[in-house]
């Protein structure tokens, strides 16, 4: 794709990166989307591959009082996986005890997302089979970095990211995550997810819970 390339939308987006991966052999592959953005991206990929679509639900864990701060993230499993920020927690006089209130709440945002958006399907199991880890987009891989890094728990043949845009940079920094990385577009000039798109409009719960429908049908 050229540097100034744009996505009508993220089915679009989706069918692109569902034509790339076409060419690629997997071993029973599933597709693990990242909600909300990532979902309608997965949902032609999953179809283009004729693998299950699952969900990678990830929760950032606030610093108490600094709710945007991030003191760690929860990812739900199984296995759980739960990351926490040892250096800012020390550099905050925080323990994990600080933050248990916090993780607790999260674990239950987690579980009420998949019994509201999969209606409590068990996630798929991974053991084994080539995983595809779908986003709109990359920036700052904040959250990709906690979801490839909790996958890996699952014992995945392979784990792919594949993502329609993204920081050359950023990707640089998940490649040894990821057995392989595919992203049709690498601007040299990043600056935003949504600038390479021209319909970037946000991603309801209900399209999430509707997109899950559709691939289970």
């Amino acid at each position: 794709m050229t540097e100034d390339a744009m996505y009508r939308d993220r089915s679009d987006a989706g069918e692109t990166l569902a034509r790339v991966l076409r060419e690629i052999e997997f071993d029973r592959p599933v597709v693990l989307a990242l909600p909300r953005g990532g979902v309608p991206v997965a949902l032609p990929v999953a179809r283009a591959l004729g693998a299950p679509l699952d969900l990678v639900l990830v929760r950032k864990i606030g610093v108490p009082g600094q709710e945007e701060l991030a003191a760690g993230a929860i990812v739900d499993g199984p296995p759980e996986y739960l990351w926490l920020n040892e250096p800012l927690m020390r550099g905050l006089g925080l323990s994990r005890a600080d933050l248990e209130p916090t993780i607790t709440a999260r674990r239950a945002d987690l579980a009420e997302r998949r019994r509201d958006w999969l209606q409590g399907r068990a996630p798929v199991d991974l053991a084994g089979r080539d995983a595809i880890v779908v986003d709109d987009g990359i920036a700052t891989g904040a959250t990709m970095r906690t979801a490839l890094t909790a996958l890996r728990e699952r014992g995945p043949a392979r784990v792919i990211l594949a993502v329609p845009v993204a920081a050359a940079g950023t990707l640089e920094e998940l490649r040894p995550l990821a057995d392989r990385i595919v992203c049709p577009l690498v601007p040299a000039h990043f600056h935003a997810v949504g600038l390479h798109y021209r319909n970037f409009g946000q991603v309801s719960g209900d399209a999430v819970r509707r997109a899950m429908e559709d691939s289970a049908g």
